[in-house]
C-alpha cells in the first residue's frame, strides 16, 4: 500500500503502481457505448493512461483538457482517459467541451483495474475510485513512464508523461 493525499491529509492507496520498464497489466473497462473494451483493443499503438477520480472536478477536468489538445501533437498514439465516472458523463463532457481525440473509459465494471494498476483509494473521502496518476505505455504495452501524483488535488506532469513518448 502507498499513500497520495487529498487536500493535506494522508490517503491510502492499494495495489502495485506499474514501474517504468515493466509490463503493463490487461484490464478491460467500459467504453461510451457501454461494451467493454480491452487494452488489447489498442495493440500496436502507444498508450497515455490518465487516470483520475471523476471529470466532474475541475483539475480532473483540466487534466482531460490538456491531454485532448497534446492528443493531435502525437502519432500512433492513443489517449485513455480513465475514471469511475459512468460513460453518460464522461460522453457528456467531452460532448460539450467538443473533446474528441481522447478516449473516456469508465471502472463501473473492470474495477480490478484499480488494485492492477495500484491507484486504488482505499480512505478518506474519495475512497473506492482511483487516484490520480499517468501510465505512458509503449506499443507493446511497456511502461515508459508512470507518476502516481502525489496529491489528489494536483495536475500531473504533463510534460514529463509527453516526453517519454520521445
Amino acid at each position: 500500500m502507498s499513500q497520495v493525499k487529498f487536500k493535506g491529509e494522508p490517503v491510502e492507496v492499494n495495489g502495485n503502481f506499474p514501474a517504468k520498464g515493466a509490463q503493463a497489466p490487461a484490464f478491460t473497462l467500459v467504453g461510451k457505448s457501454l461494451a467493454d473494451v480491452a487494452l488489447s483493443s489498442y495493440a500496436g499503438q502507444r498508450k497515455v493512461l490518465n487516470i483520475f477520480p471523476s471529470i466532474d472536478t475541475g483539475v480532473c477536468a483540466t487534466s482531460v483538457r490538456r491531454f485532448n489538445e497534446m492528443a493531435g501533437k502525437l502519432s500512433n498514439t492513443v489517449v485513455l482517459c480513465i475514471s469511475a465516472d459512468l460513460p453518460f458523463a464522461q460522453s457528456r463532457f467531452c460532448g460539450a467541451e467538443g473533446l474528441e481525440r481522447v478516449v473516456t473509459l469508465s471502472t463501473m465494471r473492470g474495477r480490478e483495474f484499480l488494485v492492477d494498476y495500484g491507484v486504488a483509494l482505499t480512505t478518506g473521502p474519495l475512497a473506492g475510485v482511483a487516484a490520480r496518476a499517468v501510465v505512458v505505455l509503449d506499443a507493446d504495452n511497456r511502461v515508459l513512464h508512470a507518476q502516481l501524483v502525489d496529491e489528489l488535488t494536483h495536475e500531473p506532469d504533463y510534460d514529463a508523461a509527453l516526453a517519454a513518448l520521445g
